[in-house]
């Protein structure tokens, strides 16, 4: 069954016809006019209520459509979600950097929800994945410690805004848990005066200006170039110095586990998540920033850039899959060459499947004409022959880990 999905238009997205959202709803539906100074940030496709899917030959909610046809999301799932579809898949288009973040785990988010309804508005967890479609940048994760060490040295203007005691702890460190130094010292930079911060920024930055090529190269000028137009003076943008600065290449990922800093920056995406609105925000944002909870709450482990890629398991010749350790979702890779026809695995799960590139057929009990940017749901114990008309078909495929 084909579905009509809704599209976010976040002041952080692509514009017009630079966003793979656009570009995606523009192919699915030729009536479609893209404007060209609006942004198209994210594709949802699912059931969650801030977002919902339309069956479109039924003109009904897919979520309506469930409660009749409870046979359509299997005893499996059933069991384990209830009559839903426990997940969101997302393409996201990002051209302006999303706010530095985390999201709670769920016994977490389930006391937040308590404490704070207003704010955390359900009390499930958010745990992410994000497949790059295009060269993708993020934040993500605390950097190894000496990398941090090195940058506090480079950097007089970041280390002389922190705490002496922050800096001296974490230039002293040897090994061992580093929990202690690495919350001590972000908390000193998230907690510090903005006035403070802004003038330190300008000042670094200043300084860089006049720089040699491989010494802005090696202090990551750019980027910190682009998070400071965007969020002048913004704390935010000495995080990237705590942080790994990810850049992903096409068909690579990142899991996005609970309490795990990380901020998007561009680049185009698939994401897939469990249904929920919970994130606690620390910087480069407007919206509400919750710092008591998030410096509590995040996982101060340091990681290599490569300790957290995620990897997917092949599956055969036309499919691999990336399977996070949650029973929310796993996401599905699968590429059809001309010449070939594929049937799609059959899951224990109800799907939503998006074609990226390619044209050609997709059948379960009637033939659907697929191009790029059309969105199917199927259902559980299903399966969906897939035939290209032309080179081939790459698709998406979200289902429960179940």
């Amino acid at each position: 069954m084909e579905l009509q999905c809704k599209v976010q238009n976040y002041d952080w997205g692509k514009l017009g016809k630079d966003s793979k959202v656009a570009k995606l709803l523009s192919s699915s539906d030729p009536d479609v006019q893209i404007d060209l100074n609006k942004p198209y940030a994210e594709l949802w496709m699912g059931t969650h209520p801030n977002g919902p899917s339309i069956i479109i030959e039924r003109k009904k909610l897919l979520s309506e459509y469930l409660k009749d046809n409870v046979d359509a999301v299997g005893p499996v799932v059933k069991k384990s979600f209830g009559v839903s579809v426990p997940f969101l898949l997302k393409i996201l288009s990002i051209q302006k950097a999303l706010s530095i973040q985390a999201h709670p785990n769920k016994e977490h988010a389930e006391q937040l929800h308590a404490k704070f309804p207003d704010m955390y508005k359900d009390p499930n967890h958010k745990p992410e994945l994000a497949i790059a479609l295009t060269p993708f940048e993020a934040l993500c994760g605390f950097r190894p410690i000496a990398e941090i060490k090195e940058f506090l040295h480079k950097i007089p203007e970041l280390s002389e805004i922190l705490t002496k005691d922050s800096v001296n702890d974490l230039l002293n460190y040897k090994e061992g848990d580093s929990t202690i130094v690495l919350k001590q010292i972000f908390e000193s930079l998230m907690t510090c005066d903005k006035d403070v911060v802004a003038k330190s920024l300008e000042k670094y930055i200043t300084r860089l200006n006049s720089s040699d090529e491989d010494i802005k190269r090696a202090l990551l000028y750019e980027t910190l170039q682009k998070l400071h137009t965007e969020f002048p003076g913004d704390v935010g943008c000495f995080s990237l110095y705590f942080m790994n600065y990810m850049q992903l290449h096409p068909g690579q990922a990142i899991f996005l586990k609970p309490n795990l800093p990380h901020a998007y920056l561009s680049g185009d995406c698939v994401e897939c998540m469990a249904c929920s609105d919970n994130v606690v925000r620390a910087g480069l944002t407007p919206k509400h920033i919750d710092l008591p909870t998030l410096i509590d709450m995040l996982d101060y482990k340091s990681y290599t850039p490569e300790d957290l890629l995620f990897y997917p398991s092949i599956e055969d010749e036309n499919s691999c899959i990336w399977r996070p350790p949650v029973p929310d979702f796993a996401v599905v890779k699968i590429k059809v060459e001309i010449g070939n026809s594929y049937n799609t695995r059959i899951r224990a799960s109800p799907s939503i499947i998006i074609f990226i590139s390619g044209e050609g057929e997709a059948c379960d009990t009637e033939p659907t004409r697929v191009r790029p940017g059309t969105v199917l749901f199927l259902k559980a114990s299903r399966q969906l022959n897939i035939t290209p008309s032309g080179s081939h078909l790459e698709a998406y495929q979200a289902i429960c880990n179940v």
